[in-house]
């Protein structure tokens, strides 16, 4: 019989130890704020509703991956802009299997339809058309998220999928109060909801007012989608009656999935990519994410430069930063896109020999202009928002994962399937439409994330996992668009040059250089004296809303720690109580190996000038 917390317990556990997050406050000194602590666990997650519901499966016995599965189900359901059935994304595993660890990244992007081609988002000049990748039922690629979370609970998750479900029927079925998030959500993107009824009529009032603070939230059509996959599992929703009514709302109004499209998608298990930071072994995302390789990249040039003793988000720490995010940028446009479709050189972009050399190109007291990096190309036209989420998990045996996933926009492009309340992605928009032209974040792609069929679209999803030799490990990752890798390269540099705990980190000031614009972009509570000299140094600085929403979990020492992130409202971290000593663990996985995992396509020869 597999041991089990009471519901009771939990709560009072966690009523005691978890902080006071409200979502507002960002320090320039982050010196006394602390994490939540627990001892059997820690899940922390964008949303309240779905932090319990994966706590609750911790505290009946299941492991990390059952957790974050419960978790994803219920965020589609509580937190509509990002969580999602509709859409795609990346959980990055760690195993802490008796025959010795490992770690699996498990793909889960949006694939192109089989009848998208390279010229779709194109006018009769061959200029981008922005709506049709944006706001037209074109822009939706064939979802993954249900494969994806259904693939990991089987290989590596102990409870049944009804199980993992559960809670995310009932908050659908018997609603949930909307909270200041949500309703702010709602009211700031309610005039891009007049076009999409039938998402108005799930997310709005008769009228099309916004529902207020408190108002409960039910979506009867979401509940049923839900539970036709908990009783048929994911073939209910990609062959199943869901997936007819996918494919008859794409054909009624000009989008291109089909039955065919939905029957053939796979995600698929793939090698992480791996480097090291003074004495830290850094796991991330492979291809099609530019996460990892440009995470790792940046580490390695940052490792030639003493950051620790330059101080935390002084001009010179966040100098050689900038310089190291601005050369990684101008590679990603140049080198990726979907493995399966291009050589991607993960090698050699990320090892440490390419690091020197990039190192050797800063001048430590000269910004040097974008235009010198890579040719200049057209200017971006704005930065992403907050649309992804990010949740992170570790077990009492060790087990842990990272995992991010979106829609795209907020809500994707707004269109909800009629009769399954399912919200549709806008992915489409990641490709490159056109090889030099920046998509809606700012982000330049070249031909390797050119559309294609059956190609998964680039990302900048970033869940990372950082391991220590003394067996702490640190579960991380955030939303942002094109600043993603940015937030979690200063996570990985706050708790390794600067000694900060999980919730220093997350709480330190953030800034983002992306190679063009050609400016840092910063939060409040940079010193007005290190703005100074960078721009004596020759960087544009320009105060930007807030960057991210991290949710970090960690182990060290028998202790767990957690965080979520107080830029956005909402979020939630449990710690569980201990666990009795005697208690036999949960297997870790059903799978001995992940020999099966693929490693990206490389080329074997040097970066291209």
């Amino acid at each position: 019989m597999r041991p089990t917390l009471s519901a009771g317990a939990l709560l009072a556990f966690t009523a005691a130890t978890a902080p006071a997050q409200t979502g507002t406050a960002i320090y320039r000194d982050a010196a006394a704020v602390h994490p939540v602590v627990g001892y059997g666990g820690m899940v922390a997650t964008q949303d309240a509703h779905a932090t319990r519901a994966a706590a609750g499966v911790l505290a009946e016995g299941g492991n990390a991956v059952d957790a974050a599965v419960t978790a994803g189900f219920a965020l589609a359901v509580t937190l509509p802009r990002a969580g999602n059935i509709g859409g795609g994304g990346f959980m990055l595993v760690h195993l802490a299997a008796p025959e010795g660890p490992r770690q699996v990244a498990i793909d889960y992007r949006e694939k192109a339809p089989k009848a998208a081609h390279r010229d779709m988002f194109l006018d009769e000049r061959g200029n981008p058309v922005a709506e049709l990748s944006r706001t037209t039922h074109l822009a939706a690629g064939v979802p993954g998220t249900v494969r994806g979370l259904a693939l990991a609970l089987e290989k590596y998750g102990t409870v049944p999928l009804a199980r993992a479900l559960a809670p995310a029927i009932a908050l659908a079925e018997d609603g949930f109060p909307v909270g200041e998030d949500l309703h702010d959500s709602l009211r700031f993107y309610a005039d891009e909801f007049e076009s999409a009824p039938e998402a108005m009529g799930i997310f709005f009032g008769p009228g099309g007012e916004v529902p207020p603070v408190g108002a409960l939230l039910v979506q009867k059509d979401l509940a049923a989608s839900l539970r036709k996959i908990a009783e048929g599992g994911p073939d209910a929703f990609y062959r199943g009656s869901i997936a007819s009514a996918i494919a008859d709302d794409m054909a009624a109004h000009g989008g291109l999935i089909t039955r065919e499209d939905l029957e053939a998608y796979r995600p698929v298990l793939r090698r992480p990519v791996t480097g090291s930071y003074r004495g830290l072994r850094v796991v991330s995302m492979p291809p099609p994410s530019s996460g990892g390789v440009h995470l790792v990249q940046m580490l390695n040039i940052l490792e030639r430069f003493p950051v620790e003793q330059y101080g935390h988000n002084s001009a010179d720490a966040v100098h050689v930063t900038a310089e190291a995010m601005r050369l990684a940028y101008a590679d990603r446009s140049r080198y990726l896109g979907d493995p399966d479709f291009a050589d991607v050189p993960v090698a050699s972009l990320t090892s440490k020999k390419y690091g020197r050399e990039l190192a050797a190109k800063i001048d430590p007291e000269h910004a040097t202009p974008s235009l010198e990096v890579a040719p200049g190309l057209d200017p971006m036209e704005r930065y992403e928002s907050n649309e992804t989420t990010h949740f992170s998990v570790i077990d009492r045996w060790g087990n842990a994962v990272s995992n991010t996933y979106t829609l795209n926009f907020s809500y994707g492009s707004k269109l909800v399937v009629p009769g399954t309340g399912i919200l549709l992605n806008n992915e489409m928009d990641d490709f490159s439409a056109k090889p030099g032209v920046p998509n809606a974040y700012g982000l330049i792609g070249g031909r390797r994330n050119a559309v294609e069929p059956e190609k998964r679209m680039l990302s900048s999803m970033t869940p990372t996992l950082i391991f220590r030799e003394d067996g702490s490990i640190v579960a991380t990752g955030s939303p942002g668009g094109s600043r993603i890798i940015n937030i979690v390269l200063q996570m990985v540099c706050n708790l390794a040059d600067h000694g900060m705990n999980v919730a220093e980190a997350t709480h330190a000031p953030r800034f983002h250089h992306q190679w063009f614009p050609d400016q840092i972009r910063v939060e409040r509570g940079f010193s007005p004296d290190t703005i100074k000299l960078l721009a004596a140094r020759g960087h544009k600085v320009v105060l930007a809303p807030a960057i991210g929403s991290t949710q970090t979990v960690s182990y060290s020492g028998g202790i767990f720690y957690g965080s979520s992130d107080p830029r956005r409202r909402g979020a939630l971290t449990l710690g569980l109580p201990p666990f009795t000593p005697d208690e036999a663990p949960a297997p870790a996985a059903k799978t001995p190996d992940d020999e099966e995992a693929e490693r990206p396509k490389e080329r074997g020869d040097e970066l291209e000038e």
